[in-house]
């Protein structure tokens, strides 16, 4: 008897202990800050064309109109696990008895789904700087981030 109660203490620190991970996985699904993307938007305006090429890599897309130069970087969506099913066979034994099991599992995801991308657009003006920064309307600022964010500098705090 004083085994069993030891199993079922070991089977109730395991799933503490799976549960606790499960909740800071959870606290890591975060995306990145979208005040980032929305700081460039004011931020990078009089940033030199070369600084901007540094910093953003070569644009996804250009074009040329009424003497203003538009660079287009795009993020794509990322994608998460998605739920699925598996069906798997098993052996083990609890309690003393041995078996063998048949079971059907399913998927569960940790912020799951998929981010939308983002496609952000710089205006150079014919003094070579940047004149605007902007985003298609509706875009998630958390995906426009990663566009913009190794042109920023970390705020001041």
């Amino acid at each position: 008897m004083a085994r069993d109660t030891g199993r079922v203490k070991t089977v109730v620190a395991a799933m503490m202990l799976l549960g606790g991970a499960a909740a800071i996985l959870a606290g890591c699904a975060t995306g990145p800050d979208p005040e980032v993307a929305r700081r460039a938007q004011t931020a990078m305006v009089g940033m030199p064309k070369a600084d901007l090429l540094a910093c953003a890599g070569v644009p996804d897309r250009q074009a040329t109109a009424a003497g203003r130069e538009y660079y287009t970087y795009v993020a794509r969506p990322a994608v998460a696990y998605s739920p699925g099913s598996s069906i798997g066979i098993g052996a083990g034994s609890f309690g003393g008895s041995g078996g063998v099991g048949l079971g059907l599992g399913f998927g569960v995801p940790v912020g799951g789904g998929t981010s939308p991308g983002c496609e952000a657009t710089m205006v150079i003006g014919p003094r070579g700087t940047v004149e605007q920064v902007s985003y298609p309307a509706g875009a998630s600022l958390s995906a426009c981030t990663p566009i913009v964010s190794t042109c920023m500098a970390p705020p001041r705090g």
